[in-house]
């Protein structure tokens, strides 16, 4: 199923990132607008390799995997040069990170959780967190080759969107975390009942 052309969409997202890395060693602003293109078009494959795998009946276990780990790859990857670049300037840095973190976290916890054969579905407002994380890294992407926006600069509107896909991160991050700990909980109690002896003292824990 790896040639099937919802995971060759995923495939070729993932095969964008290294073609954004080398925009940011173009010296001019050409680079910043050939990156928002490739950025765009990473951004397309991520809608259509999902909706072409439900139309054409193409749904798989490996495109499930690969998905995710094409997107987290290009968002991590993306603040970390736009920090090297100094296009996340300052103390937008922490929303940076949080961003990162929550993606390592969420990343942990679905390992997890495949290890034990439960899928945890992505939610709606986690989608909505997706789009304006892609919107946002597009922005800064542009940086100081974009236009101002009255006393705007499209490095501050980037910046000022990095803050608030920040926060939408911290909530779904939660949400996420309060699932996971649920399944972990009825995994726990599951291995319990079926293994009690488990659960005894034994002389070494009573020393």
């Amino acid at each position: 199923m790896l040639t099937s052309f919802p995971n060759m969409l995923t495939l070729s997202r993932i095969g964008a990132i290294p073609l954004i890395i080398a925009t940011f060693y173009i010296e001019s602003h050409l680079g910043n607008w050939i990156g928002l293109a490739v950025l765009v078009y990473a951004g397309a494959t991520d809608f259509f390799d999902g909706f072409v795998a439900r139309v054409m009946a193409q749904q798989s276990a490996l495109g499930k995997f690969l998905d995710p780990i094409a997107d987290k790859l290009l968002v991590g990857s993306l603040l970390v040069m736009l920090v090297a670049f100094d296009r996340i300037p300052g103390i937008a840095v922490l929303p940076a990170i949080v961003i990162l973190c929550r993606e390592i976290l969420v990343s942990g916890l679905r390992e997890f959780l495949a290890g034990v054969k439960i899928s945890m579905p992505v939610s709606r407002l986690s989608q909505w967190k997706t789009g304006l994380q892609m919107t946002v890294l597009g922005i800064l992407l542009v940086g100081p080759a974009g236009p101002m926006f009255g006393r705007f600069s499209t490095t501050e509107i980037g910046v000022a969107g990095l803050w608030i896909a920040a926060l939408l991160t911290l909530i779904t991050g939660y949400d996420y975390l309060r699932a996971g700990l649920r399944y972990v909980e009825v995994i726990d109690a599951d291995a319990l009942v079926s293994k009690p002896e488990a659960a005894k003292p034994t002389s070494d824990d009573i020393g």
